[in-house]
């Protein structure tokens, strides 16, 4: 065998890279969990690491070790001269500001959920039997909610619903539209279609009751009053003649897509229902997302949403299943009409119509 010596060397330095990353999403989960980001930047300018650890009850040399392994990483800035670290103005944004579509840290949640999990996922890989979504741990769920919130506050009433044909205008109308939310995790979706259309009634259903209790609770605290929350599963939620049924970043996972899309028909108001489908970005051939977007996808969807469908003995869509097989799913429902409405770099949305 001959090996080249720079190929090797190119993709040593690619691993070592790969280390500092991996310790780095403890790092940034701990200084998450600590405030350590939120100190750094409501701090006014540059802080020691006496300072920090000062304004965050932590223990100085620890965080002179944490700091230094942020900068290196470039999250945070150094200044040799003075000894002091800065969190620059678009790092805190992405870090910090839970409302900006930019905010990211809820992912360094669901990827140390991950990593506690991780004899489920190996069982997973050795027996083929799945493990479903409320088989992980709590961190993947409370991780999730965080990380897709910033998007949904972003785009939902802003781009995605106005995107479909005619449905902003029934859910504005003074009787107002009624709405299925499906695979509603949290609730953040629900909540936000709740607040935006007053006039609509929305129900959020989802299978795993933890989250639906925890739903029930972030509604309440918002004292809305068109919103409820059913624990049931994708072909099973009850009522029929919803004017919309959407399906947030789930459909995927699913256990048995094709039967929750023919359920969806089936419950769909039948002259002018829609039914929206946000799924994660992806191309339709596995060689067009071979991409750093693209390898986050599957690497999440190998551990999470490729393990739930298989844990209900289903096809296993998983996150980069792309248009054509989404289509080929709807269309073979029977859903008459399906189009792509809009997209962002991170999410691809579907209308289809009876």
């Amino acid at each position: 065998m001959v090996v080249d010596e720079a190929k090797l060397h190119e993709f040593i330095g690619k691993a070592v890279v790969e280390w500092g990353a991996a310790y780095g999403v403890l790092l940034t989960f701990v200084g998450d969990r600590l405030g350590l980001f939120k100190a750094m930047a409501g701090a006014g300018g540059a802080l020691t690491p006496e300072e920090l650890a000062k304004k965050t009850g932590t223990h100085p040399r620890i965080i002179n070790e944490w700091l230094a392994a942020q900068a290196a990483g470039g999250f945070v800035t150094y200044n040799p001269a003075a000894g002091t670290y800065l969190l620059p103005e678009e790092q805190a944004i992405a870090l910090t500001d839970e409302n900006s579509p930019a905010y990211i840290a809820g992912e360094y949640q669901v990827l140390m959920g991950l990593f506690k999990d991780e004899e489920k996922i190996i069982q997973a890989f050795r027996t083929g039997k799945g493990l479903g979504w409320g088989d992980h741990h709590h961190y993947l769920f409370e991780g999730t909610e965080r990380f897709f919130k910033p998007g949904y506050i972003a785009n939902l009433t802003t781009s995605w619903i106005p995107a479909l044909e005619g449905i902003e205008e029934k859910l504005r109308r003074e009787e107002g539209a009624k709405v299925a939310d499906v695979g509603c995790g949290h609730g953040v979706s629900t909540i936000l279609m709740a607040k935006a259309y007053p006039n609509s009634k929305v129900i959020g259903f989802d299978y795993h009751k933890p989250s639906i209790e925890r739903a029930r609770e972030q509604a309440e605290k918002e004292g809305l009053k068109n919103i409820a929350f059913e624990v049931a599963g994708a072909t099973d939620y009850p009522g029929d003649d919803y004017d919309l049924i959407t399906f947030f970043d789930c459909f995927h996972d699913m256990g048995n897509p094709a039967g929750a899309a023919k359920y969806v028909l089936q419950t769909l108001e039948k002259k002018d229902g829609t039914w929206m489908l946000v799924e994660p970005f992806a191309n339709d051939k596995l060689e067009d997302n071979l991409n750093p977007i693209g390898r986050a996808f599957y690497s999440g969807s190998t551990m999470i949403c490729v393990p739930a469908s298989l844990n209900e003995n289903g096809p296993a869509l998983g996150a980069q299943a792309g248009e054509e097989r989404i289509r080929e799913v709807v269309r073979s429902a029977g859903f008459s009409k399906f189009r792509r409405a809009t997209q962002t770099p991170f999410n691809l949305v579907f209308e289809a119509r009876p």
